[in-house]
């Protein structure tokens, strides 16, 4: 008799074990009764009746593999999809792994609406990502990861929809053209650098130029200058010489080179637009002769 009752107590416990299902906080699970579908079970204490209600399994991915199980995550997940190959317009083949974040917002459609749904998701990521980097070139799409990833992201939450997912956000997280392609473009960027670098010189050599130009131009000028101003001098001293020759008058020869001393002494000082003049007219009128005379033999 004490065998079956302790036989009966095993039962119970086994039973009630199993009519009480645990659900932690942002999980669920789908039960079936009797193959149609019971209740969602939400967090906390949830009574079932053994042997006749099931818990639903469904496919999800864990370290890069699939698993079946009964509980469904209602947190944001990260798919983290192998490398792909894809062909841009102007027919350059690249390599292309994304990064998307989702979350199972209804738990029946994701069970009901789709048999493997991280294969699903993955199937679709990759050829939308195929069809948008198809309509465009080499160059836009590595200059482009924002408008890939909005477009990724608004074709796969339209179309996840009706398996009550929903996508957060979409990340292209490596996009590596072939290795003939990146030679290219080194060499391009190696080009540009090297002819910025020959225009700057070209420049920094024209402005030298052009400022020694300007310094050997003041330098001529200034040569010119005092070379003119010396043939003058030297043209006035030889018309006096040629006239003392000629005159009788020495007096008018001393009077002529003192006073061209006396005006290149006053044309050189300080305050040389003030020019003082004899008190005596008369003088003044005879130094002014005396210089006539002297030019007009």
């Amino acid at each position: 008799m004490s065998y079956v009752l302790i036989a009966l107590v095993v039962c119970v416990l086994i039973f009630a074990k199993m009519a009480l299902v645990i659900i932690p906080q942002s999980e669920t699970k789908i039960v079936e009764r009797l193959g149609r579908y019971y209740a969602t079970l939400n967090p906390g204490i949830n009574v079932i009746i053994p042997f006749i209600d099931r818990a639903k399994e469904i496919v999800t991915m864990a370290n890069g593999r699939y698993l079946y199980t009964s509980r469904i995550d209602l947190r944001e997940q990260v798919f983290d999809f192998a490398r792909q190959n894809v062909i841009t317009k102007d027919n350059i083949q690249m390599e292309i792994n994304a990064l998307l974040y989702f979350q199972i917002v209804d738990p029946f459609k994701a069970v009901y609406e789709i048999n493997n749904l991280p294969n699903a998701i993955e199937k679709l990521t990759q050829t939308t990502l195929r069809n948008i980097i198809g309509d465009m070139e080499l160059d836009q799409t590595l200059t482009s990861r924002d408008i890939i990833n909005t477009k990724l992201r608004a074709v796969l939450d339209d179309a996840t929809n009706k398996w009550g997912i929903k996508v957060n956000r979409v990340e292209l997280q490596d996009i590596i053209p072939p290795a003939s392609v990146l030679q290219a473009m080194e060499k391009q960027m190696q080009a540009e650098r090297d002819a910025g670098l020959r225009l700057t010189l070209g420049q920094e050599n024209g402005l030298l130029l052009l400022g020694l130009g300007t310094v050997d131009f003041g330098l001529l000028l200034t040569l010119r200058l005092k070379d003119l101003g010396l043939l003058r001098a030297l043209r006035v001293e030889d018309r006096i010489t040629e006239a003392v020759g000629k005159t009788t008058n020495p007096a008018n020869y001393l009077l002529a080179k003192n006073y061209i001393a006396m005006m290149k002494e006053v044309a050189s000082g300080d305050k040389a637009k003030t020019v003082f003049l004899p008190y005596e007219a008369s003088n003044l009128m005879g130094s002014l002769g005396g210089i006539k005379e002297l030019f007009n033999q």
